[in-house]
């Protein structure tokens, strides 16, 4: 039955262990009604109703494994401030210790707020830094990763360009797998992507990938050209572009390409929809599925994930049921 091999990586999602590596991030969002607006300036008036703390950037990939049942291992730096406090809290309410962060006295934890009106988004406030680590909290950050990287089934690393992952922890995150037979995932945001050379699998969207090549004012006809450009710069051995609402398109050395188209209904919100892609892929490779698997596994979750508001969680019972409903479809088409 096609498909099918799908429900038993679920299955074995709850007995793995992940680690996640990157810009650990606060996402917040205010939640108002909107009736005026100001005579300060031609902008609304929000009467704020309630207030959401929840893991954002390298800890939403956390939180969305978490969420399909697996061990989650995250590190990575945040400041010692009340949104570090608030983001402690809410990782715990996803069953994600917070014990391997690295409080910094000198950087904040990097916090994005929302602002929503009727579920709309009206604006964005960003507090962070990008300023890259020091070598000592490089050391800091590798040490954690050197504690625990024996006992896991794959690493992600989620670089958000907001100075963590930098091109000498990620080149030590990388040896440091490679040693110990680990997968590697990346969700990249650098323009030079030989960054994450040495990588199992390299998930860039469609625009990083063509800033990567070098491509201006291209679109998706020129992906292929943008892939091959890369796969020769970096030794990745697969590189997986995400097209938005067209789906993805995996690349490696030597094959042809393949295409999967989105299984979205509708597309709402694609706040975080990189982030469960890279999750995805994560657990369902650390649970042993092998490479077009894992990646029809994350496409179903990501049409799930982008027809929520805001930076969700993509439940695992949710995933069960649209699995079903994709095996069921492959089935009666053919």
């Amino acid at each position: 039955m096609k498909g099918s091999g799908l429900l038993p990586v679920l299955d074995r999602i709850s007995q793995i262990k992940i680690l996640v590596v990157g810009d650990v991030m606060l996402d917040r969002y205010w939640w108002g009604n909107a009736s005026r607006l100001s005579p300060e300036a031609p902008v609304p008036v929000v009467a704020l109703k309630t207030v959401s703390n929840i893991p954002g950037g390298a800890a939403n990939v956390a939180a969305n494994i978490a969420g399909l049942g697996a061990t989650v291992i995250l590190t990575g730096l945040i400041g010692s401030d009340d949104a570090g406090t608030f983001l402690r809290a809410s990782l715990l309410c996803h069953n994600i210790s917070p014990d391997l962060l690295i409080s910094s006295e000198t950087r904040p934890t990097t916090t994005k707020t929302r602002v929503l009106v009727h579920n709309q988004q009206i604006a964005r406030v960003d507090e962070e830094t990008d300023e890259p680590l020091s070598n000592a909290e490089e050391e800091a950050v590798l040490g954690r990763v050197k504690d625990v990287i024996a006992e896991v089934d794959a690493v992600v690393l989620s670089d958000y360009a907001k100075g963590c992952l930098t091109r000498t922890l990620v080149a030590s995150v990388i040896a440091e797998a490679k040693r110990n037979g680990k997968t590697v995932l990346v969700d990249p945001k650098s323009r030079d992507l030989t960054k994450y050379s040495g990588a199992t699998l390299l998930t860039p969207n469609l625009t990083e990938a063509l800033n990567a090549a070098g491509i201006e004012n291209g679109g998706e006809e020129m992906a292929d050209i943008a892939a091959k450009k890369i796969l020769a710069e970096t030794s990745v051995e697969s590189l997986l572009i995400t097209l938005g609402e067209h789906g993805m398109k995996l690349f490696r050395k030597g094959e042809e390409p393949v295409h999967f188209p989105s299984m979205a209904r509708q597309v709402f919100d694609v706040t975080g929809a990189g982030d469960t892609v890279v999750a995805l892929l994560a657990a369902a490779l650390g649970a042993s599925a092998d490479i077009h698997s894992a990646i029809e596994f994350a496409n179903i979750g990501a049409g799930l994930a982008v027809e929520k508001v805001g930076t969700t969680i993509v439940s695992i019972d949710e995933l069960r049921l649209a699995i079903g409903d994709h095996i069921s479809h492959l089935n009666e088409n053919h």
